[in-house]
């Protein structure tokens, strides 16, 4: 790929090479020009010739100049497709394993997509740099050495190969635990974001410490990786050492035994202070830093992302294996998703935690919930009320019994047949009607029926109307729910779960934005904010940890004495109601 890369357009690369050519002709002026200012001119009480001399140094730093700005932006020439090859790769394998239970891509993937691509964007276009900059300028300092004093050159060049190989046998090593510290990153990212989506949960099961044990071992797996990785580069002061300082002691020591002017003496110091030793040190930080980083993130995005094909490998689980089909797959994975015949929710024995070794948040769960069933689901916060929401549209599978809607497990039903509103709503760049129409088409007379419904046209007004365009960070957390629930209002989805999604509304936005999903028909699930959705339920679900009860509000209220402690919480919202 990055072969592939540097070499697709020819007449790029030639474009390159042209103006590294302006570029290191200081490299291959400035000893002769030093030594002829010295020897020629100021040595020998001619002023004036030293000066032209340097003069005509300069004006070939001039003209570098310009070979140097025109070398970036062919660099960069080729460095953006490069980019955009790999962006593609990362973008659509992300997508393909999204797709396929469990649903997620993964913090690992987001970590792929704005991290390593724009590294080995970077580290790509830093190693061009690197590697061409160090080829010209060594050819030039060749050269230059060679027509004016050629018994210098085995005085420099020895060392200066002998630190460049020190340098070049140490890359392996670099790769290797530069890839091991990205592995370890990932795995970081991985499980903070694993952490984070389940806080609630956690705390419920009093895991605290384990899950503050396990991130602790990721940190330290991290730093361990980054003290690694700082102790292989040592090596990289031993080669400037051996071959950018090296060579100085030599010239000096023998330089003059071997008939040198003072003048060639300087000049010969200039070519390897000027050109050769910044030459490789250029080269050293740009393999030694960029191109280990570049070749241990390719490495890790072509085996976390392959391309579909026969025999593909998918990356596993977070944990940097890969993975092979046992069958052949011919083209893209497949995905087969099925519409349920109706909108009939079946938890059988249910049971979820989040970790092999946490307690089940969910435990034995058995419910039916028929088409057009209305459930509101209420109980202490942090006890499983988003988890079973996650759990009925698929986006979690259970650790063991079964999700069904209509009778096509979770994990395969198509999209379009459930909807999901979480607490905090998206809500996009784009006018008011794309937003609202982002899950389905709909006439414009079917947008402006589902604002009346759910109660948004105030909100409409004020935004300017359906061609407005839509300001996200302009809305209040209440007008952005508003937009989502109309926008889930209008989707062809039977199953709709609003998990807290009017708790930025008021008491009365809330009954009517309930209402209008009660009459639109299909099953609705309320995870309750206010146990106010309670009242306006046919069945209540009260979630106290891994014991439930299902039941009428009349039934709880005679039964359960924690869901009567809940109800007296919110008796001044059931007054304002009712």
């Amino acid at each position: 790929m990055i072969w592939r890369s540097v070499t697709r357009e020819p007449r790029r690369l030639a474009r390159l090479a042209g103006w590294s050519l302006a570029e290191a002709l200081p490299s291959l002026l400035i000893g002769h020009a030093i030594a002829r200012a010295i020897e020629d001119g100021f040595a020998a009480a001619r002023p004036v010739a030293g000066l032209a001399w340097l003069a005509l140094l300069g004006g070939a730093w001039l003209v570098a100049a310009v070979g140097a700005r025109q070398s970036v932006l062919a660099v960069a020439a080729i460095a953006e497709p490069f980019r955009d090859e790999l962006l593609a790769r990362v973008v659509g394998g992300a997508v393909r394993h999204a797709v396929t239970p469990p649903w997620r891509p993964g913090a690992e993937s987001v970590a792929r997509s704005t991290l390593q691509v724009e590294l080995a964007r970077d580290a790509f276009a830093a190693v061009i740099t690197a590697v061409r900059s160090f080829a010209f300028t060594v050819v030039s300092v060749v050269v230059g050495m060679a027509t004016l004093l050629p018994a210098m050159l085995p005085l420099v060049l020895p060392p200066f190969a002998a630190g460049l190989a020190v340098f070049l046998l140490s890359l392996p090593a670099m790769a290797r635990r530069q890839r091991a510290f990205l592995v370890a990153d990932e795995r970081l990212a991985e499980s903070v974001t694993a952490m984070a989506g389940g806080l609630r949960d956690i705390v419920s099961c009093g895991a605290e410490g384990r899950v503050a044990a396990d991130i602790g071992q990721a940190i330290a797996a991290q730093a361990v990786a980054a003290r690694r990785v700082a102790r292989v580069t040592a090596v990289r002061t031993l080669s400037l050492g051996v071959a950018g300082w090296l060579p100085v002691l030599l010239v000096l020591a023998y330089g003059p035994g071997l008939g040198a002017s003072a003048g060639a003496v300087v000049g010969t110091l200039a070519y390897v202070v000027q050109s050769l030793a910044p030459a490789l040190g250029g080269l050293v930080e740009g393999l030694g830093v960029s191109g280990v980083r570049l070749a241990a993130s390719v490495a890790r995005i072509r085996e976390t992302t392959p391309l579909p094909g026969p025999g593909a490998r998918r990356a596993g689980t977070g944990r940097g294996r890969a993975v092979t089909p046992r069958e052949p797959r011919p083209g893209p994975r497949r995905t087969r998703t099925v519409r349920p015949r109706d909108a009939r929710v079946e938890l059988r024995g249910v049971t979820f935690a989040y970790g092999p070794e946490a307690e089940p948040v969910v435990s034995g769960l058995d419910l039916v919930l028929p088409e057009g069933c209305r459930l509101a689901v209420v109980g202490p916060s942090g006890l499983g009320k988003s988890t079973l929401a996650a759990l009925v549209t698929g986006l979690l599978e259970p650790s063991s019994g079964e999700v069904r809607i209509g009778g096509v497990p979770a994990r395969d039903v198509d999209p379009a047949a459930r909807v999901l509103i979480p607490q905090e709503a998206y809500v996009f760049q784009g006018t008011l009607r794309e937003n609202l129409t982002y899950l389905a088409s709909a006439a414009p007379d079917a947008v402006r029926r589902a604002i009346d419904e759910v109660g948004m046209a105030e909100l409409a007004h004020r935004l300017g109307g359906l061609s407005a365009e839509v300001n996200p960070a302009a809305l209040s957390a209440g007008e952005r729910q508003l937009i989502a629930l109309t926008r889930a209002y209008l989707s062809p989805a039977r199953l709709v779960i609003l998990d807290e999604a009017t708790c930025h509304l008021d008491p009365a936005a809330e009954a009517r934005a309930e209402a209008a999903f009660a009459r639109r028909g299909g099953t609705l699930v309320v995870v309750a904010h206010r146990l106010t959705s309670a009242l306006r339920a046919r069945h209540v679900l009260l979630m106290d940890g891994t014991r439930v009860r299902l039941g009428t509000h009349d039934e709880l209220v005679a039964v359960s004495p924690l869901y009567r402690d809940l109800l007296g919480q919110w008796t001044p919202d059931v007054r304002q109601v009712s």
